[in-house]
């Protein structure tokens, strides 16, 4: 693939969702076997004590802990800490779990029959050791990688079986962004005859892809571990195809070359295929049955999704042959005041606000993300950008006292980069590539920064090429850059070895020093951080290339170099959402970059992205304090006021007193009303933001705008005039804060539920107060357990673990669960209940039915 004009690449995948009318038990993680959460029971403390590896330790008085846990959000911040780390600490912990007679009993109920017993991990932060009864299982110093360990050897029937796990997370500031402490994925017991499916080891590829049938190409792997000999029958596996009512459409049955690290690949044909597109995001199932004789002796199962994928130098990207812009954002791993072990329901309200706004993309910055994530993108049809890793083999700056602020530290993760940089990234792809929403494989962030590390002689030019800090001209002691262009080869190869169906990438952020080394040709499509101003030059001088913004600021002119350059397939927005970490100086949790804020609520600007992305009319108002007319600014010039993609919508102001109003639309024109009579005239257009807005004199009442549209479709620069109201948008003066309003997304919860609460201060009338600050008390009765409270607010420095918060724009939102800490059991109670209170406010409470365990 490369040099490639056109990379067209087929791809049939699956997503980690289930079908119960087909199984009994979840997919599993590894791709074989029976699983089960194992999050329940588990034991921690903040120390390190190298006797916690032995059964007999006493952990008794150790903090009880459901999984996923990240130490570090619930300890205090301190300005002694990283400004990368949002001033949180890392440090050592311990983990412990005894396994229950109930759970060895899986394995030695069937031990004549050579059952293995496994735990798997979606993720450790980091540098983890496991152990079992004593003994090392294995050591894995990424934090972000999936990993497995049997266990089956050093299990003992009848006695304290303990698992034991050490967290080495002492190098705290190793990352430039918050990346949290501990066991903060799920984790897995998986049950597995010793003759099995291969971890990961089933893949999917489309062969053709027409409107009449589709051909599918399946390929699985077995292994035989143990010294259990395996089946004397023919080894063959059983592969079916259902669509999304459970129906099969297509089964075959392919003959393995052997029981043991047997492989086969056989062709299976769908008529009539349902795409798997962005709108309409149809996923099948894929189910391999491993059989002996007629028994099924194991079984994987996962949804799949059809579609196609071409890259272009000229055109573009194309999803499903049709031409189109990647509208993508870049997300970290945390949420605020969960820290990194963030549930998926609140994972999915974060990524449904982005598809509100427009967002059709999401790059996994700067790391694998927990698969449940992948899974939501797949059936909610969002792209993805897989990306590897954030650093190579030197270390990069680390800010400490606020982003690009005072002297840097250089902890990191390249002290192991060399060892196990090649595994890391083939897990990545052999766990992730059968996902439709992925579309491109990322080897790397930003490792070619100028002089960090790596240096070459063009950095002595004149820097106007440069958009990134360059930290001086060429610097012969520091590393060759020539050493990034062999190490994406590298890397490119191990990637395109386990998938050619998708293109690789890497992100740059030195694009002249890259270009001066074999960097862009090791990848297929070339990502340009921040840099814009090269785009049509390198298209030219590098005809061949495929060129898009993986990494981009929200300005309407980095937008322009997408929209307006057929060329240029897409851009990344740093970020889509706020985040903890790369903080400013003491006192700040994290960046505030995002389109959403911590609490996953659509910031002004995230609305006003949604004038410039979405698809459908859209119309939002927010408001600011005027200039006084030929008033002069700080700098002494007359203030004609910067045109705001943040402003608040709030009607609050003095009578009288001069207000900028500003629409974010995608309509080309609107009108505004205030208590029904029309205001303002026609509105103005600023050319840099490409926003509308008028200045007028603010009395109480109802401020309305109204979107205007022409019949033909969505254009600002539409030939006809407007005939028709396509959105409205309302605020409205609101009195003192009077009460507490609460709204829950769900009424009952079941199993691992979590509930998202958002809470309001509202007037008499029932309007929110955004001006309200009120601190909030929430308590959680009968059965529910408060997981957390955030508002969003970036300068907050309260106890996370606490139950109080203050609103922020007279709104939070509370985490809550029926899981109790200890036994990780659903509690049932004739009253479960969650309260909200605060001084002088009338309270309000929700109330919740808990069901099953």
């Amino acid at each position: 693939m490369k040099h490639l004009l056109a990379l067209a690449f087929a791809l049939i995948s699956l997503c980690g969702m289930t079908n119960a009318a087909t199984i009994s038990a979840p997919c599993s993680p590894a791709g074989f076997g029976e699983p089960q959460l194992f999050n329940r029971g588990w034991r921690f403390i903040l120390s390190d004590d190298s006797a916690a590896i032995q059964p007999g330790y006493d952990d008794s008085k150790w903090q009880r802990v459901q999984l996923p846990h990240d130490w570090g959000v619930t300890r205090p911040m301190s300005p002694q800490g990283g400004s990368c780390q949002g001033y949180l600490p890392g440090g050592i912990g311990w983990y412990r779990r005894h396994l229950t007679n109930t759970e060895v009993a899986r394995l030695f109920n069937r031990s004549e029959e050579g059952w293995r017993m496994y735990i798997y991990f979606e993720g450790i932060y980091n540098r983890s050791q496991v152990y079992l009864n004593g003994h090392l299982l294995g050591y894995r110093p990424s934090g972000f990688a999936s990993f497995m360990y049997d266990l089956t050897p050093y299990l003992e029937a009848g006695k304290d079986n303990v698992l034991a796990v050490r967290v080495d997370h002492s190098r705290e500031n190793d990352s430039r962004w918050y990346t949290g402490s501990g066991i903060y994925r799920p984790v897995w017991l998986i049950t597995a005859p010793s003759t099995h499916f291969a971890q990961w080891g089933t893949t999917w590829k489309v062969k053709s892809l027409k409107k009449d049938k589709a051909v599918v190409e399946v390929s699985v792997q077995t292994v035989s571990e143990g010294t259990t000999p395996p089946p004397t029958t023919k080894p063959t596996v059983i592969i079916d195809i259902l669509d999304a009512k459970g129906k099969t459409v297509a089964t075959k049955s392919c003959q393995l070359t052997t029981w043991k690290n047997g492989k086969c690949t056989t062709s299976l044909t769908i008529k009539t295929p349902c795409c798997w597109a962005l709108s309409d995001p149809y996923l099948y199932k894929i189910r391999a049955r491993l059989m002996n004789g007629t028994s099924a002796t194991d079984i994987s199962e996962s949804p799949l999704g059809l579609r196609t994928l071409a890259f272009s130098p000229d055109k573009g990207f194309a999803l499903n042959g049709q031409w189109m812009k990647v509208k993508g954002v870049c997300i970290h791993d945390d949420a605020g005041v969960l820290g990194t072990a963030v549930p998926m329901e609140v994972w999915k309200v974060r990524l449904q606000n982005l598809k509100r706004i427009g967002a059709n993309a999401i790059r996994m910055s700067h790391n694998p993300h927990a698969p449940g994530l992948y899974d939501l993108c797949d059936s909610l049809g969002l792209l993805v950008m897989d990306e590897a890793s954030d650093e190579w083999e030197f270390p990069k700056r680390k800010w400490l006292e606020g982003w690009n602020k005072g002297t840097p530290g250089y902890e990191g993760t390249y002290d192991y980069f060399e060892e196990w940089i090649d595994r890391d990234v083939a897990d990545m792809v052999r766990r992730d590539r059968n996902h439709p929403c992925i579309f491109l494989w990322s080897i790397g962030n930003e490792v070619d920064y100028p002089n960090d590390p790596y240096s070459h002689p063009v950095l002595d030019g004149n820097g106007s090429d440069f958009t990134q800090p360059m930290y001086g001209g060429y610097k012969a002691e520091q590393p060759n850059a020539e050493r990034i262009g062999i190490i994406a080869q590298r890397l490119s190869k191990i990637v395109r070895a386990l998938d050619d169906s998708r293109a690789v990438t890497g992100a740059l952020a030195g694009v002249v020093m890259s270009n001066a080394t074999a960097y862009p040709e090791a990848v297929d499509v070339v990502g340009y951080n921040y840099t814009e101003s090269r785009y049509d030059e390198d298209h030219k001088r590098y005809p061949q290339r495929i060129i898009y913004g993986s990494e981009n600021r929200h300005d309407l002119a980095a937008w322009k170099a997408v929209r307006d350059n057929e060329h240029i397939f897409g851009q990344f927005l740093w970020t889509g959402i706020d985040y903890l970490g790369e903080s400013g100086p003491w006192p700040a949790r994290g960046s505030e970059a995002g389109l959403l804020d911590l609490a996953g609520q659509i910031k002004p600007n995230g609305h006003y992205r949604a004038s410039l992305w979405a698809e459908h009319p859209v119309c939002y108002i927010g408001t600011y304090p005027a200039a006084q007319p030929n008033s002069r600014n700080y700098r002494g010039r007359v203030n004609r006021e910067w045109i705001s993609p943040y402003a608040t919508a709030l009607w609050n102001y003095e009578e009288g007193q001069h207000v900028r109003v500003v629409c974010y639309t995608n309509a080309p024109t609107a009108r505004l009303l205030l208590n029904g009579e029309a205001i303002g005239g026609a509105p103005q257009r600023d050319e840099a933001t490409d926003i509308l807005y008028w200045d007028i004199e603010y009395a109480a009442g109802t401020l309305r705008c109204e979107a205007l549209y022409p019949d033909s479709p969505i254009s600002k620069k539409a030939a006809i005039a407007p005939v028709k109201v396509g959105a409205t948008a309302e605020i409205t003066t609101c009195g003192r804060p009077y009460a507490l309003k609460a709204t829950i997304d769900r009424e009952t919860l079941k199993k691992q539920d979590v509930a998202i609460i958002t809470v309001e201060v509202v007037d008499e009338e029932g309007r929110l107060v955004a001006l309200a600050d009120n601190e909030i008390t929430c308590y959680a009765g009968g059965g529910l357990r408060l997981l957390g409270m955030e508002n969003g607010d970036m300068r907050d420095l309260r106890d996370m673990n606490g139950n109080r918060c203050r609103v922020k724009g007279g709104r939070l939102v509370a985490y809550v669960t029926a899981r109790h800490l200890n036994t990780g059991r659903v509690q049932q109670s004739t009253n479960p209940t969650v309260l909200f209170s605060s001084p002088l406010l009338k309270p309000c409470n929700v109330d919740v039915n808990i069901i099953g365990d």
